[in-house]
């Protein structure tokens, strides 16, 4: 057993209970919405809407969720601490960068980016910044990052997206703070995180949970990694502009099938308010949202052989055993 880092205090892990490992609380573009915050409208019903939400999970069984939101995301711990003083969900955010290119800006000028020009290897900041919020808390909230997060996806490992890779490994060997990564299984990113972060970096890839694996049908690359000692986050469902709902649910029943339930997480990728995406699109993805798993993916795979015992397994025994690096 170990202690897990959420935004009102750590929890010991055992306490976690049923846990979706990718949820967001809020997904903004900070610049538009320091600029233009017409759409966000009123600070208190944002607020409140999101409470409103997170308590719906809760009485659906839920008991903590994973915020992955970080640099590139909106992450804004203040506003997510006055969300969590009103919802008994225990929340457990991260610290790193979001991107599939480039690094942001801040950063194209300091460490790395100028060991050419100084003539010397310099340590990537970045580094430091992720350790930071992870030992002493973020931005002076105190609320210390419980999770690592990079992202790769269609674009593949650029220059940018190692770089951010290769600083997560860092800032995780120097901490023990387990990872997440937002892949593109239909490009079979994961074999990237594989070389980079756990054969050339060292990271256990049990400590890596592979984000977005349940976007590809093709369970033969699952196993693959699942069988090189991933988590495979089927993390996505309800998000079914590209796929079905059918799609999704029938990879996850394979995948248990197969003898995958131990190696899997089960979440929804969904928020409370997310500005990337117009609000017409959001209308055409009615099951996108905090319940979906509980209310409609939970009854289909039980329908179609999955056990109740194995469900258990995927929302409570895996996150529990993930965090306290089993």
């Amino acid at each position: 057993m170990s202690q897990v880092d959420t935004v009102r205090g750590p929890v010991e892990s055992a306490d976690l209970g049923v846990t979706l490992m990718h949820e967001h609380v809020f997904v903004l573009t900070a610049d538009m919405q320091a600029n233009y915050p017409d759409e966000w409208g009123d600070e208190d019903q944002r607020v409140a809407d999101a409470v409103s939400s997170l308590q719906a999970l809760y009485d659906a069984g839920a008991r903590t969720i994973v915020d992955p939101t970080v640099v590139g995301l909106g992450r804004y711990i203040p506003r997510i601490q006055r969300v969590a003083e009103q919802v008994p969900l225990s929340i457990v955010v991260a610290t790193g960068v979001y991107t599939y290119e480039d690094v942001p800006a801040y950063f194209h000028y300091r460490g790395p980016a100028l060991n050419e020009a100084v003539g010397a290897e310099l340590p990537d900041p970045m580094v430091d910044l992720f350790v930071g919020d992870i030992r002493d808390g973020i931005a002076g909230t105190g609320v210390k990052a419980g999770m690592l997060k990079c992202a790769i996806d269609a674009p593949g490992l650029t220059p940018g997206v190692e770089r951010v890779m290769r600083a997560i490994a860092k800032a995780h060997l120097e901490t023990g703070t387990p990872i997440t990564v937002h892949t593109h299984p239909g490009t079979q990113t994961g074999l990237h995180v594989k070389r980079v972060m756990c054969d050339e970096e060292g990271v256990d890839p049990r400590r890596i949970v592979l984000g977005h694996s349940g976007d590809t049908t093709d369970c033969d690359h699952l196993a693959a990694l699942a069988d090189a000692g991933f988590v495979i986050g089927m993390d996505r469902f309800g998000i079914n502009l590209d796929t079905t709902f059918e799609a999704r649910a029938d990879t996850l029943v394979e995948m248990v099938r197969r003898g995958y339930a131990d190696r899997m997480v089960l979440s929804q990728d969904a928020s409370c308010y997310i500005d990337w995406i117009d609000p017409e699109v959001m209308s055409m993805l009615p099951q996108w949202n905090y319940t979906h798993i509980f209310e409609e993916v939970i009854p289909y795979a039980l329908e179609h052989g999955v056990t109740q015992e194995q469900v258990d397994t995927m929302l409570v025994d895996v996150p529990r055993n993930f965090f306290e690096g089993r």
